[in-house]
């Protein structure tokens, strides 16, 4: 028996070797592939996991379950599915079209997207925020749970977000009519 090559690590991947890796058995974790990484999305500490669960919950009540998924992929705009097959934490489609039997949505299908950033933060804000503002992802969330603070990007031109916008935990956000405090998002801050 051959070991198994460290597969994480390499930058060079397309997702024709990552679904042959997966069909063999050698890829086994949880990952997606992002500029040709593998990167792996297994194990969440506490504070992301009740992060994660806390805005999957209020974006239920904003839109309903069949709206709503929870670590499911999308697709990239065209130019960037070779190397490219992400898995957003949260995403929320503008309508459940039957047709997502068959594929996954497209970014410029969705309402929002939203990465719960721990240690990914600084990824987050620099090569997923482009990989979705190319995709058409009109408005593009990061939850940064140690800094107790959410990011919106929003005015999707071109391939790019105009709108930047740094909401501090006792603020509130709004989408689609709705609001919520921040920190009602994130889990709750240690006593001081």
């Amino acid at each position: 028996m051959a070991a198994v090559p460290n597969l994480l690590g390499r930058t060079d991947y397309t997702r024709d070797e990552v679904t042959r890796l997966e069909e063999a058995g050698i890829l086994t974790d949880r990952c997606e592939l992002i500029d040709g990484e593998l990167v792996s999305k297994m194990g969440q500490n506490p504070p992301h996991a009740r992060s994660l669960q806390r805005i999957y919950a209020w974006l239920i009540r904003v839109f309903g379950v069949e709206r709503v998924r929870n670590q499911a992929p999308i697709e990239v705009a065209e130019k960037d599915r070779r190397r490219n097959d992400p898995l957003p934490d949260i995403v929320v489609v503008a309508e459940d079209k039957p047709e997502y039997d068959e594929r996954h949505p497209r970014g410029d299908e969705l309402v929002l997207l939203v990465e719960v950033s721990d240690t990914s933060s600084r990824y987050d804000r620099t090569k997923k925020l482009s990989l979705y503002a190319r995709a058409g992802v009109p408005e593009y969330w990061v939850l940064d749970v140690p800094k107790r603070r959410l990011t919106v990007y929003s005015e999707l031109e071109g391939e790019s977000y105009r709108r930047c916008q740094e909401v501090a935990e006792h603020d509130t956000v709004s989408l689609a009519d709705f609001q919520s405090v921040v920190s009602d998002i994130l889990p709750r801050s240690k006593p001081q």
